[in-house]
């Protein structure tokens, strides 16, 4: 478990299950070119795997099959100065299976983008760490 600063508090595996899908971006982490890269997505959570829209010949896509990756949400609430951070981290995989295919594309994940995005990346959540900052309630969406 990661050391946190004072004021901080670890969550616990649930608690940061349960704070996931309540927000409507994340942070996907990644690597492209032997560099780090980060690349905002909307998302859904489907049982214990976060689930990405994407194109095909996608650089995300290319990036992302098989390498291990993080996924990073937050929120805050600047005037009470509380907040939290969870990040979960597993392998992606691009998904084949054609009912799998037709599961997910019945879920509210519409892509931002005006495009045909018909795939469909998968990060299981493998590890999930995150923490709150603040004394006061949880900040969850407005």
């Amino acid at each position: 478990m990661l050391q946190t600063e004072s004021g901080a508090r670890e969550l616990t595996r649930a608690e940061c299950l349960s704070l996931l899908p309540t927000v409507p971006v994340g942070r996907l982490v990644f690597t492209d070119r032997a560099l780090p890269a980060v690349v905002p997505v909307n998302f859904v959570l489907d049982g214990d795997q976060v689930v990405v829209r994407t194109g095909a010949s996608s650089t995300l896509a290319a990036a992302v099959r098989g390498a291990v990756v993080a996924f990073e949400v937050d929120d805050y609430d600047r005037s009470a100065r509380n907040g939290w951070t969870v990040t979960v981290t597993g392998r992606a995989r691009q998904v084949t299976d054609p009912r799998e295919l037709a599961r997910l594309a019945e879920r509210d994940l519409v892509p931002w983008v005006d495009a045909d995005l018909p795939h469909f990346v998968v990060v299981p959540v493998e590890l999930v760490s995150g923490r709150r900052v603040g004394t006061g309630p949880l900040a969850l969406p407005h």
